[in-house]
């Protein structure tokens, strides 16, 4: 079954959005750094500043992302100027350290299982569970991932299911969507014009 069908039977709510937005293919991302730094700078941040950001970040590499090397190498004054906190500077340079030791590299992130991909990114200091969610999500296209603590995903819940998105209704609605809650949260994201 796919998951638009899966989804158009999951709830009245969840069936209405199916019908009314459309998602994009996600396909695995060929640079995981990339994605994880995105989502490092992202993290509890609006959509707008998150592009702005970006976009002063992409800026000092020359509009490319840069290395794993090159971001360990650039001093931290410097990437602060883009508006990167020194806490998510670090974790940006804790990330690429990780690329660089080899304990990080695209094949086997991909090999690797949603639990296993959890473990290995969250024993990276700046890395937590929304990071991780974000990043199986958009980096490697996992189907069924939901994330409770996502800002956007509740303020959603709120709207459409007008009811507080408590850890315990969360858990319960979202147990519906599987096995494809990954598509459930996009739905919703794109319902606040915000995936």
């Amino acid at each position: 079954m796919s998951y638009r069908t899966h989804l158009l039977r999951a709830d009245k709510v969840m069936a209405r959005l199916v019908r009314r937005y459309s998602l994009k293919a996600i396909a695995p991302a060929k640079n995981p750094l990339e994605e994880l730094v995105g989502s490092i700078i992202s993290q509890q941040l609006s959509v707008k500043a998150v592009e702005t950001i970006a976009a002063r970040f992409f800026a000092l590499y020359d509009g490319r992302m840069p290395s794993a090397e090159r971001i360990v190498r650039t001093p931290i004054p410097r990437m602060r100027t883009c508006g990167i906190s020194n806490a998510k500077v670090r974790y940006i340079k804790n990330v690429a350290r990780a690329f660089i030791a080899g304990r990080l590299n695209r094949a086997h992130l991909m090999r690797m299982s949603d639990a296993e991909v959890h473990h290995h990114l969250i024993a990276i200091k700046g890395v937590g569970p929304w990071t991780v969610e974000m990043f199986l999500i958009f980096a490697l296209g996992r189907p069924d991932i939901f994330s409770p603590g996502d800002v956007g995903l509740q303020n959603a819940i709120r709207v459409h299911y007008g009811k507080k998105p408590t850890p315990t209704f969360m858990k319960k609605l979202s147990a519906r969507w599987a096995p494809y809650r990954s598509y459930a949260c996009r739905y919703l994201w794109k319902s606040l014009d915000n995936e």
